[in-house]
């Protein structure tokens, strides 16, 4: 069963390099609407395994790739591919609203 995978600062250009979409959850412990969306994310991790990677970064244990994306609000969810920033939503958003922009991309 597909499981979103935990991404920090050291290990997030790696990750993102590839050639299928990558949609990151940028999320911290505290943040209620991150936990509202949080199961919506697994979710999502099942139910495109082989098709894309769904990962989680916790903003509160790493400050580099958030800063380095602006970040100022979460949950803030943003898709990437090969490398490539080429969409984002902020907020907790209905599930179909994440399918529809994951499958633009895969």
């Amino acid at each position: 069963m597909g499981k979103a995978i935990e991404v920090n600062d050291s290990n997030f250009s790696e990750l993102v390099s590839g050639d299928k979409p990558v949609l990151v959850d940028f999320w911290a412990e505290w943040c209620g609407p991150c936990k509202m969306i949080g199961p919506v994310v697994e979710q999502l991790a099942h139910e495109y395994e082989g098709k894309a990677v769904v990962a989680k970064m916790d903003v509160d244990m790493n400050a580099q790739i958030p800063a380095q994306f602006g970040i100022r609000s979460i949950p803030t969810l943003m898709i990437f591919k090969n490398g490539e920033l080429v969409d984002k939503v902020v907020g907790a958003v209905p599930k179909a609203v994440l399918e529809d922009k994951l499958n633009a991309h895969v």
